[in-house]
């Protein structure tokens, strides 16, 4: 039986977004799968950087600092880290 690891419940999503892999650099376009509180499920056909800045255009928190925890073919999954030390603060 899968055992469920993630902290929160993941909604599928759905919608196109793009990566940044530096602040003042290029972004390219990706697709969100699913995402959840903590993290996120993209499709891309070009290689994710370990870091990156997810941009969600008209979205409450139109830019996410990520860091990727699993490699699958063209998807990723990564852990939103922007909030990681309001959490450890806190």
């Amino acid at each position: 039986m899968f055992n469920e690891r993630r902290r929160s419940v993941r909604s599928n999503f759905n919608r196109y977004a793009r990566i940044q892999a530096e602040m003042a650099g290029a972004s390219r376009d990706c697709l969100i799968v699913n995402m959840s509180d903590d993290g996120v499920r993209l499709h891309s056909e070009g290689e994710f950087p370990d870091d990156f800045t997810l941009v969600i255009t008209e979205a409450a928190r139109p830019r996410r600092s990520c860091r990727v925890v699993w490699r699958l073919g063209f998807e990723v999954g990564a852990r939103f880290i922007d909030e990681e030390p309001a959490r450890a603060a806190g």
